[in-house]
Parts: structure tokens; sequence; C-alpha cells
């Protein structure tokens, strides 16, 4: 694609996981759309998600039956009205997704449906164990078919556009084939997903950086709840492997978590045991840990999934088989090492019901988002959905074209730098880029203190401020709109992303850190050393704007 031709879309989409792939179907086709991803259309957290989709369709269950279970989950944080308006609407976009091809599985006719914890009822549609990648494979399909939909692959946002005098967003800033260029737009969209990346263990791909909610937080848009992070709590864990996710699915069909002697240990932790919410399984596995002298980085429990019968592995499982055989583990005769990673991030730019936030014309949609859902523990299963409920209301957008109409003419310039003065950045950009997880997760990872945290924070205000006194970023952080750039260096794509997305892990982890040391109590998916239980008086949103904090009521 040429890029004389970015400034004819009336949307642009940031992210093509499963938000960003449904919102630009949703999109009335009058529209011309640009969806613009830092990969290709097959990169996604939503790609990677196993367990499956929640709704509530079965003749035993209700939308209010899953709206209790989405509150109870969400441990006080959950805004009400956002969960019955995701719960009512899931059954109708369900069906959507059948229509556009999603094939679930099924017995007989009727739609295939599990258990997973903390659900009431059987109500998790999946296709086996790779329910992400069917709803990706066949979203993707459907908009490579549509006219108004231009897909723009290996392309890199970089800022919001903001208007000067109305302080509505126009566009954005962006780096495609080697250029940075300013693109203007009646409206964008940020479904850039989480933030895993942030933390030494994640479940979540190599793109998840961030990127929506730190390009948002330095434009001046509101943010709310960073510090509650979700860690699943069955991620494989043996060295040289990724830390792959073995779904929650697995234990509602029957698998048992034991430790190093075969015993079930999660009782001790709660009556629910394996099938307890998330945060209480992560810090059970977490504090039984904590008796080992195993290096933390490799220590882990097992999960046993020998107790489920063989042929309903075979069926539910395969892919979970496949990648276990991988790295050398027959699941049919043995248990898998697991210890908990980060997976998904229930704050995000706060939004409304139309996906709106505080700046006019700038919209989020999915995991980036803070749509009251989630609360301080997202529900299994709850998050795919959130993505197609919430997509679909990207239907209603207006857009006002005469914010679109003006001409833009750029100004160019070119940014070069000595040879041996690049090297130097980037291999300082390398080892932040290493240094930043590793930070996060001891300060901020599953359990969280004031000391730690305030050592944490100073950390990264002085890599902060090594980052924006680099060569690199003294150009790039005050390119002026319509100051298009041709950068003349080495490697340019692959070291630009870098610069990119440590830039943004820079923001993330100072936003989470504060939030953490903001909240003194332990509430879902935050747990404080310090403030172990969870206290009435913070049974509030944490909001952030421009570096300021406070507290904002939940909405019943």
């Amino acid at each position: 694609m040429q890029i004389d031709t970015f400034n004819q879309f009336d949307v642009l989409v940031i992210g093509a996981g499963a938000a960003g792939l449904y919102t630009a179907l949703c999109l009335p086709q009058s529209l011309t759309v640009g969806l613009i991803t830092k990969e290709t259309v097959s990169l996604s957290a939503s790609d990677w998600a196993q367990g499956g989709i929640a709704a509530a369709i079965a003749p035993d269950d209700s939308p209010r039956l899953h709206i209790d279970d989405t509150i109870k989950a969400g441990a006080g944080l959950c805004d009400r009205p956002a969960v019955e308006f995701l719960a009512e609407h899931a059954p109708s976009c369900i069906q959507s997704l059948v229509k556009l091809g999603v094939a679930f599985d099924r017995h007989g006719i009727n739609l295939a449906l599990t258990l997973e914890a903390a659900h009431s009822k059987h109500r998790v549609l999946h296709a086996a164990d790779t329910t992400g990648r069917e709803v990706i494979t066949t979203l993707t399909a459907q908009v490579l078919q549509r006219k108004n939909i231009h897909v723009i692959q290996q392309a890199l946002a970089l800022s919001l556009w903001i208007d000067s005098q109305t302080q509505a967003c126009q566009g954005i800033s962006l780096f495609y084939q080697g250029k940075i260029t300013w693109v203007r737009t009646g409206a964008v969209v940020l479904a850039t997903g989480g933030g895993g990346q942030v933390f030494a263990q994640t479940t979540n791909p190599a793109v998840s950086t961030g990127d929506g909610v730190a390009i948002a937080a330095r434009a001046g848009v509101i943010l709310r709840d960073l510090e509650f992070v979700q860690f699943h709590p069955t991620a494989l864990t043996k060295p040289g492997a990724e830390r792959f996710l073995i779904s929650e699915a697995v234990r509602g069909e029957g698998a048992h978590l034991i430790d190093h002697e075969g015993r079930r240990f999660t009782f001790d932790y709660h009556p629910a045991g394996e099938l307890a919410p998330r945060d209480i399984v992560s810090r059970a596995i977490f504090s039984h840990l904590q008796n080992t002298t195993t290096d933390p980085a490799t220590a882990h429990v097992w999960l046993d999934m020998r107790p489920i019968p063989a042929d309903k592995i075979r069926h539910r499982f395969p892919n979970i088989i496949n990648v276990c055989q991988r790295w050398g583990i027959d699941v049919f005769s043995e248990p898998i090492p697991v210890a908990p990673a980060a997976h998904y991030w229930m704050g995000g730019i706060l939004t409304d019901m139309m996906n709106r936030t505080n700046i006019p014309n700038l919209y989020a949609v999915g995991e980036t988002a803070s749509t009251g859902v989630h609360g301080a523990n997202r529900l299994a299963s709850n998050s795919l959905l959130e993505c197609i409920v919430f997509g679909a209301q990207m239907a209603h957008v207006e857009i006002k074209n005469e914010l679109i109409s003006e001409e833009v003419i750029p100004t160019a310039d070119e940014f070069t730098i000595d040879v041996d003065d690049w090297q130097k950045q980037q291999a300082y950009l390398e080892d932040l880029r290493q240094k930043i997880p590793r930070l996060v997760w001891q300060y901020a990872g599953i359990c969280r203190e004031q000391s730690g945290l305030e050592i944490a924070i100073a950390t990264v205000e002085s890599w902060q401020q090594d980052f924006v006194n680099l060569q690199l970023s003294q150009f790039l952080l005050c390119l002026l709109p319509k100051q298009n750039v041709t950068l003349k260096l080495p490697d340019v794509e692959r070291q630009l992303r870098l610069w990119a997305e440590t830039h943004n892990l820079l923001d993330v982890a100072y936003l989470i850190l504060k939030s953490a040391a903001f909240r003194k109590e332990s509430r879902g998916g935050h747990y404080r050393l310090d403030y172990p239980q969870s206290n009435p008086n913070w049974q509030v949103h944490t909001v952030i704007q421009h570096q300021n904090w406070w507290k904002a009521p939940v909405l019943e």
C-alpha cells in the first residue's frame, strides 16, 4: 500500500486481534477502514486463546446467572451496567460468530459447552483447545474479503494526533516502511491488546507490549485499574520453552494440581481447590513454592491430566498434547510442570458502553480498554466475549467527515546518526528491554509490598530519563504533527520497533507500579503482602490521567 493513500481512511483501527478484526467488520461498510497491525493479522493474544468464549445459551443457564458469576469473580469492582450489557448480548454475538463461519465444537446439532473456574454453569463454547485461533482465522478471512477494509501489516502506531484547539483525536503518527508519517482520520480505535510483556513470565505473545495504553496515557487519555493483572495459574514451565498456557478448561474437565509429593495442595488454600478463581489458585501455587529452594524462574508444581479419560483429552486438547510432546512431555503418562504467569490485564483505557474515551473521536476495544466488566479479576472466557460484544458497538459510530476534509501538507525530514552511536543506543535499548520485565515481575508480580514498589518506581523513573536522553528519543519525541520523517538507519524496521516498544514498556511499567502502590489493600488480581485483606474503603476504581491518581465509584 502506498503511503499517500493513508489519508483516505474514515477510521483507523490499531490492532488485529479479535477486538480489532471484529470492530473492522462491524464498522459501517460505507466507511473506509484502515486496519493496522505491527505484525501480521494472525499474531495476537486472541490467536493464542485456548479455553473459549462464555455465553448463557444452555436451557438451564441465563444471562442473570452469567452476570452473577462475573460480578462475584470481579471482587467488588465490576460496573453492573457493563456486565449486564455483556451477558445479555452474549447469545446474539455467538450467533453472529456462527453465521460468520466460526466452527465451535458441537454435541450433535447443539453447541458444546464446558465448565471453567468460577462459572456456575457449563457455558463456555470452544473449538477443541484452539478457540482463539478458530475465531481469528474466521474473522481474518472475512476482513480480507471486505473491499472497504485495508489491512496495513508491519506498521507501528507511535502516537495519537490530538488537535490543539478542539482536543479531539484526528489521527496518529505511524512508522511504516522506514518512514514516520502523520495520518489524518475521522476516528481512531485502539485495539492493541494487553501488556503481558512487561512481566518476565507471561503467556502473552511478543507483540503484547501495552502500546495502546502507553500512547493513550501520553495523550492525556483517562486510564483505570492498571494494578489489576490476572496471573494465569498454569503456564508450562520448562527450561527453554515459552510460557505456553495450559487452559483452565483442563482443570474444568477434571485435571488435578499436585505438588512434588503428588498431593492436591490447592484445597489447603480454598475449598474449591483447582477450580477456585484464578488469583486464588495463582497465589496458592506461589505460596506453596515459597517453601521450596528452587530457582523462582523454574520453580513449578504439576498439572495432572490423567484423571481425564484419554479419549476426552484427545478430543478436547489436541493442541496441548502436541505442544507438550514437543517439549518431551506425554500428558497421558506424566503430569505437566506448571507455574503462574501474567496473562490478562483487567485495567486499561476508560471507555463507556459505546467504546468512547474522554478524547473525542478516540475509541478503545478489547483488553486495552477498561469497560468495567472484569472488575478486579476477570471471569474465565469473558475476554473473547468482551472483544465481540463491544466490537459490535462500533456499528453505531458516527464520523464527522469534516475532520478529514482538510488537506495535509506535510514537511519532510531525514534522520541519520553516526554508526557507532547508533550501535551503542541499540545495545542500551536491548539491555533495557530485558531489564524492565524482570524488575516488574520481581516487585509487581503475584505478591507486592510498598518498599519493593518504591524501589521499582525509582528505578523506572531513572530509566525513563536515560531513555529520553537518547539521541533518537530527542529527535522522535519532538516531532510535530505533519512533520514526516525518513529514517536512514541500519536495520531500521527492527530497531525502530525496539525503540517504540521499550518506550511503551517503560511507561506501562511505571503506571502499573504506581497504581499498585496507590491501592493499599488486596483485591482480585492485586495482592499486597503488607495489606493482605480487602478494605471496604478501597471498593473503588483507581483512575489515572496526566500522572494524577484518584478514586472513582463503582457503578451499581
